[in-house]
Order: C-alpha cells, then sequence, then structure tokens
C-alpha cells in the first residue's frame, strides 16, 4: 500500500510538530509493508522532487488566491492539480491530509476522489477549523470550537482590533451583502473586516464538508475529538490516535543540577507568540536573583517567526540566563532535553500535543506547562508536571520560583513521568484506519500488480 501525506511544510524546510509527526510516521509505517511519500508547499524554492531519508517528496507552487470562496472554502486549484499529479506519479492508494489549507484542501480531496482512492485527514492545529486560528475566545477564553457563524465572525473581528460595537454590527451582515462588496473589486483593511462572516461562512462549510466527504478522521487528543463531533463528524469514520515519539533510550542515571545549583530550564519548538516563550523570558525577567536558566531551541518558520525572534532577542538582551539557540535535529531532541531539570510549554493555544511534552516525557524529564487544551491532557498537574495559567506572567514567575527553591520538587516530579507512546504505536494506529478505508478489491489488485514486478514476466508455457 502507499499513501501520499499532505503536511503545511517539509524538510529540509524549518518545520513544526506536524512535520516531525509525519517524517516519523512514513518510517514506522514501512515495516508494516506501507509506503509513503510526501506533498507539501514550496516555500519559495519552486517545484522539485526529491528523496528526504529515504522517503520521496513532492514540493509544489501553488496560484495567486484571492478569492475568498478558495482561501477559506474549497481550496487553491493549482495546488490540488499538483497534488492530483504526486498522486498519479507516487501511486497512491490513500491520500492523507495532515493540514487543511488553500493547499490541502477540498480540492485536493476531489482530485483523489476522482481517481478512486481513499481519503484521511488527522486535525493537527486549531488553523483547520477555527477562522482565529487559536480556539482562544477573543484570545483569552479556551473555546469549544462549535462552528457558530456570528461568534465565531465576531472573534474574527476582535483579532483584528475591532471594537465591541463594530463587531456587533459587522458580525451580523448578511454573507450575500459582503460578497457584492468582493464582487466590486474592492479591497483594503475595512473590506476584509467587513466581509468577515462571509468567509467565516466559507470555512465552516469547507471544514464541514471535509469532514462529510474523509474517509476517515483521526483526532489526536480526547478535546479534539469532541470538536470534530460539534462540528458534525461521523462518529464511525472518527478514531482517537494521540501521538508518539520515536522511542530512545532513556539517561541511565539522573539529571545532575548546574554548576551553581541553578535550575535549568528549556524550550523547543517553533518560534511564533502563540508558542509563549516571551511569557516565560518575561516571567524570569521580573525575577532577576532566581538561580534559573532558560536555554530557547527555536524554529524559524516564516515572517512572523522573523520578527518574533527579533523581539525574544531584544527582551532577553541584557539577562545571561536566557540563551536563544539554534535549533535541535528531530533525532536529538530527547537526549538535548536529558540535561535540563524541566522543559517549559507555555502555548497561548490549543495544543493538539505538543511533542515537546512527549519529547520531554521520553527524557525522563518533566514539564512545566500551560493549563490549555492538550498540554493539560498529557501533563498530570504535581506529578509527572506543573501546569500554569497560560497567559499569567505572574503565575509563570511563582512557578519558576518554586522549581528553583525546591528541589526535591524537581526529583518527584521526573520519577513521577512514564514513558509516552511511541511513533509505532501511531503507525499501528494509521495502519488500521488504512486497511478500513482501502476499497480491497482496489487493494488486492494493486498488491498483485506489485507481486508481478517483483516476479519478472511469467515463463511460456508456465502452467
Amino acid at each position: 500500500m502507499k499513501v501520499l501525506h499532505v503536511p503545511f511544510v517539509y524538510h529540509p524546510d524549518p518545520v513544526g510538530g506536524t512535520e516531525v509527526y509525519v517524517a516519523g510516521l512514513v518510517t514506522a509505517l514501512r515495516p508494516l509493508g506501507i509506503d509513503g511519500a510526501v506533498a507539501a508547499p514550496a516555500l519559495g524554492g519552486g517545484a522539485q522532487v526529491y528523496e528526504h531519508d529515504g522517503t520521496t517528496v513532492y514540493r509544489f507552487e501553488g496560484g495567486p488566491v484571492t478569492s475568498i470562496t478558495d482561501l477559506y472554502g474549497e481550496g487553491d486549484p493549482v495546488a490540488a492539480a499538483a497534488i492530483d499529479r504526486a498522486l498519479a506519479e507516487s501511486r497512491a492508494d490513500v491520500l492523507h491530509l495532515h493540514a487543511f489549507t488553500a493547499a490541502a484542501s477540498l480540492r485536493a480531496l476531489r482530485a483523489a476522489r476522482r481517481r478512486g482512492l481513499a481519503v484521511a485527514f488527522t486535525y493537527h492545529t486549531p488553523t483547520a477549523s477555527c477562522v482565529r486560528g487559536t480556539l482562544l475566545r477573543d484570545g483569552v477564553e479556551p473555546c469549544d470550537g462549535e462552528l457558530l457563524e456570528q461568534r465565531c465572525a465576531s472573534c474574527l473581528l476582535e483579532s483584528r482590533g475591532a471594537g465591541a460595537p463594530v463587531r456587533g454590527v459587522l458580525s451580523r451582515v448578511p454573507p450575500a451583502l459582503t460578497a457584492a462588496v468582493g464582487a466590486a473589486g474592492l479591497s483594503g483593511r475595512w473590506t476584509t473586516a467587513l466581509r468577515a462572516r462571509e468567509l467565516t461562512r466559507a470555512r465552516h462549510g469547507a471544514f464541514r464538508q471535509l469532514l462529510r466527504e474523509a474517509d476517515a478522521v483521526v483526532a489526536v487528543c480526547e478535546w479534539v475529538r469532541s470538536l470534530l463531533l460539534r462540528a458534525g463528524a461521523e462518529p464511525s469514520r472518527l478514531m482517537l490516535s494521540r501521538q508518539g515519539t520515536t522511542p530512545r533510550p532513556r539517561p541511565t542515571s539522573p539529571n545532575n543540577p548546574g554548576t551553581d545549583g541553578s535550575l535549568r530550564l528549556a524550550f523547543i519548538g517553533r518560534l511564533h507568540p502563540s508558542k509563549g516563550v516571551h511569557v516565560v523570558i518575561k516571567a524570569l525577567l521580573s525575577k532577576p536573583a532566581l538561580r534559573t536558566t532558560l536555554d530557547i531551541y527555536g524554529v524559524l518558520q516564516g515572517d512572523d517567526a522573523r520578527g518574533y525572534h527579533a523581539e525574544l532577542l531584544r527582551l532577553a538582551a541584557h539577562d545571561p540566563r536566557i540563551r536563544i539557540l539554534d535549533p535541535v535535529p528531530a533525532a536529538d531532541v530527547v537526549s538535548t532535553l536529558s540535561g535540563y531539570d524541566a522543559t517549559v510549554v507555555p502555548s497561548q493555544w490549543l495544543e493538539t500535543g505538543p511533542l515537546s511534552v512527549l519529547e520531554s516525557f521520553a527524557a525522563g524529564v518533566p514539564v512545566i506547562g500551560s493549563n490549555l487544551g492538550g498540554v493539560a491532557e498529557l501533563v498530570q498537574h504535581d506529578r509527572a508536571g506543573w501546569l500554569v495559567p497560560s497567559a499569567n506572567e505572574g503565575a509563570w514567575a511563582s512557578a519558576l520560583e518554586r522549581f528553583a527553591s525546591d528541589r526535591t520538587l524537581v526529583q518527584r516530579l521526573a520519577s513521577g513521568v512514564s514513558r509516552p507512546r511511541s511513533t509505532h504505536d501511531v503507525a499501528r494506529d494509521m495502519a488500521s484506519v488504512y486497511e478500513a478505508i482501502v476499497p480491497t478489491r482496489h487493494r488486492s489488485s494493486r498488491d498483485l500488480r506489485a507481486i508481478e514486478r517483483q516476479a519478472g514476466p511469467e515463463p511460456v508455457g508456465a502452467v
């Protein structure tokens, strides 16, 4: 069997947790007889095909997407055509979407359908369904993710700086009226704000169609499973499969404190405001006498990351306790984390994992994390880690102070860390999904052709 996976981006470009998940999954599926290829948008490098760690990667360019229907609805037709070509060239049996964007879209799904292929979708980030992208109502309260057009449009407008009176009016504007504004070719900040309800309707409709048309839908945590059910996912096609990490040997001895007895903290992940490392930096800056160090291994992905990186450098410029370092290769994350007392995961949105929690646990290291989403599902407070109100810098400062002053707490939490699920566990889950959704007749004929190619032509006269 062959699966074409479509994430947001891919190696060797800077990647996030979704791409690390995909790379690990493709590798872990091979021993199960499932080969994989990857198709992903090119980040300015142009379309190309290459090998990465034994996996064929198809990088494609998209078209200029300007209409709300394409951008928030059915997707980019140029990107969908490129994915269709990759499906043909890779001889895929399954299209597995790990993102839902203008590139990884309904049009791409339907291209696979026209070829008679099965389609799976995994919900990795809130951007798949939330027009704001964070699943935090007005940027503060965790949202249940229910697709309520007016409420979501109002929340989107708040993220663009609209005040309550303006939001109250624009979130009620009939989409038919704002579509006429778009047809007139008008553009600009206020035109986008005026069309907030229209684009919200387009996104909600596309997401519901995705759930209806995909053969299998995968939730990687419980809050995502609940969200997908509220959005209309068919329970019989919905699977909960938690993320895993590549198993590696744990350190044989407990971590030793820094040479001056300081608490050593690490952050590993994308540099983006939603990841929240600025909150930890500000908390640490508020405690200048605290014997704590923070090493930030940040991945720069996109224009937002560069601006955020510059802001972090400015914040940390005069505090030698804080170091902003190059990212760690995925294969070295667990061994790197094993040298720290705790990993900080200060997410400011609803994570579906994140993988950094699992990697920390794989290293036997406790987590100090935000009390949101997947972090709160994975980290048992006061057992394998510590949960902190996500955006409360004072609460983060108090948590750091407690950890720095109580080494027995650090040791106790480290002893409470359990080995997480492995990528091999995830691969077994996905193998069962693929076997269930690929039509038996199609799978049998494809397997027979593969056997015939390996055996070569049948001898003349054979019976």
